[in-house]
C-alpha cells in the first residue's frame, strides 16, 4: 500500500514534479545517438528525414525515471495522404511513391542494428527499441511517413502515419501540435496543467501497482483528459483543489457519451474516444472513479 506525505497537500506537491535533471541528460543522449545512426546509413542519408521526439519526456510530464524516450523517425520525402471526400491523388499533384514504408523500416532497421549492436536493438509490433546503458535511457523508434491532411484549397496539415509490423494497422499520430498545445495550456493555467497531468499519471501508476483495473488507461488517456478539462478549473489556491475540480468535472462528463463526443486528442486533431481505441469511455471513467476513491478516503 503507498503511504501518503503528511497531507494531500504535500503528496501532490511531489508528485506534480517531473523527472531528473540527470535523467533528461540520458534523453537527450540517446537522441543524439539515434541521429548519428541515422547519418551513417547509406540508404538514409540523403533522404529528407525529421526527428521528432514525443511522448511524456518530449511533453515535460513523464514522472518514472526508467521511462522510455520515444522519437518519431519521419519521412518528407514519401507520404500519406487523408484528402477531402471525392478528391485523389491527382487532384494535388500528388502520384505513387516506389519507395515503400517497409523498405522504410526495414532500412531504420538496419541502421539501428549497425550502430548499436544486434543485442542491444528489439523489433516491436509499433517501434524499435534501443536498449539501455548508463549513458542513456531506452529508447523507443517508430519510423512513419509524413501524413498531410488536405483541405479543398491544397493546403494541408502533416502528423505522423505508420504501419504496424504484424497486423498492418495504420495510425496516424500529431505530435508537434500536441506538443505545443500542451505548452500554450499550460502557460494559460500558470503550469497546473502539466502539474496536474503528472499528478494522475502518478496516480495511475499507485492504482496499477495495488492491483486496479486500469490496464487500458495509458499515459496518453490520462494527459488527454486533463487537456479537456476548462482552462477555468486550474490554479486555485492549491493542488489539491485542482485535482478535486479535476475530478469533479471529469467524472460528470464522462458518465455520458454526449458530453464527451466532441473531445479530442490534445492534438485537437484526433477524436479522443471514438471506435479503434484499446480504451472505452467506461475505462476513463472508471480510472477516475476509483482513483478519487483511493485518494479522498
Amino acid at each position: 500500500m503507498f503511504e501518503f506525505k503528511s497531507s494531500l497537500e504535500d503528496t501532490f506537491q511531489s508528485w506534480s514534479k517531473p523527472a531528473s535533471e540527470s535523467e533528461e541528460e540520458k534523453c537527450e543522449n540517446a537522441i543524439k545517438m539515434i541521429k548519428d545512426a541515422l547519418s551513417k546509413s547509406e540508404a538514409l542519408k540523403n533522404r529528407e528525414i525529421q526527428l521528432i521526439p514525443k511522448g511524456s519526456y518530449h511533453n515535460n510530464t513523464n514522472v518514472r525515471l526508467t521511462s522510455d524516450v520515444d522519437i518519431a523517425v519521419k519521412l518528407k520525402d514519401v507520404f500519406y495522404t487523408k484528402y477531402p471526400d471525392g478528391k485523389v491523388d491527382k487532384d494535388f499533384g500528388n502520384s505513387t511513391a516506389s519507395y515503400t514504408f517497409s523498405q522504410y523500416r526495414s532500412d531504420i532497421e538496419t541502421a539501428m542494428i549497425t550502430h548499436f549492436g544486434a543485442e542491444n536493438v528489439e523489433l516491436g509490433n509499433k517501434a524499435i527499441q534501443i536498449n539501455f546503458n548508463s549513458y542513456r535511457v531506452d529508447a523507443d523508434v517508430v519510423p512513419c511517413f509524413e501524413h498531410r491532411r488536405y483541405s479543398l484549397d491544397g493546403s494541408y496539415l502533416t502528423g505522423t502515419e505508420f504501419q504496424t509490423r504484424h497486423s498492418q494497422d495504420r495510425i496516424i499520430n500529431f505530435p508537434e501540435q500536441h506538443y505545443s498545445n500542451g505548452v500554450r495550456k499550460n502557460t494559460i493555467t500558470s503550469r497546473r496543467f502539466k502539474k496536474m497531468v503528472r499528478i494522475f499519471k502518478r496516480l495511475r501508476y499507485n492504482l496499477l501497482d495495488e492491483g486496479y483495473d486500469v490496464e487500458n488507461v495509458s499515459s496518453f488517456l490520462v494527459e488527454s483528459l486533463i487537456w479537456n478539462v476548462p482552462n477555468n478549473r486550474f490554479n486555485n489556491a492549491t493542488l489539491t483543489e485542482d485535482v478535486q475540480k479535476c475530478f469533479d468535472y471529469l467524472i460528470e462528463q464522462t458518465s455520458s457519451v454526449e458530453k464527451t463526443k466532441e473531445w479530442g486528442e490534445v492534438s485537437e486533431l484526433l477524436y479522443l474516444f471514438r471506435t479503434g481505441r484499446k480504451y472505452t469511455l467506461n475505462d476513463a471513467h472508471r480510472f477516475l472513479v476509483e482513483g478519487r476513491k483511493y485518494l479522498f478516503k
